[in-house]
């Protein structure tokens, strides 16, 4: 039996991550839905800076700290480690092929998940008049 080494590709709009990475922010945003591609045609400087920022701190090996949560994914970011500021700390978060196009704070959310339990003591009146006895 032969043991099977190949990863499945990813592909992103009948491409792969290898394809995608060699085009520019701008060409890439072709590939985009039309708010997607609308945002990093707007802001491809600023998501160019913060691609150059983050290879320096990976060279250096520091974590890549930002508060930047509208940023979108492009191809040059898969791969890269980051934390993204939630409001209160910092979650760390693999970028992957399958984020390209959404925003960074679609992967750290601000809120927790609601966890209903029981009613604690001075919740009710029923709860007032039990804690006397």
């Amino acid at each position: 039996m032969e043991e099977e080494t190949t990863k499945k590709q990813i592909m992103f709009r009948g491409k792969t991550i290898d394809e995608l990475k060699k085009l520019d922010v701008r060409e890439f945003a072709k590939f985009l839905a039309s708010r997607e591609r609308k945002y990093v045609l707007r802001h491809f400087n600023e998501i160019e800076d913060f691609i150059t920022r983050a290879k320096k701190k990976m060279a250096k090996n520091k974590p890549i700290k930002t508060h930047l949560r509208d940023l979108a994914v492009v191809p040059e970011m898969v791969g890269m480690k980051l934390h993204i500021h939630n409001g209160r700390n910092f979650l760390a978060i693999e970028v992957t092929g399958e984020m390209l196009g959404h925003k960074f704070g679609e992967f750290a959310p601000t809120r927790a998940k609601t966890k209903h339990g029981k009613a604690g003591m001075g919740a009710t009146k029923g709860s007032k008049a039990k804690a006397k006895k």
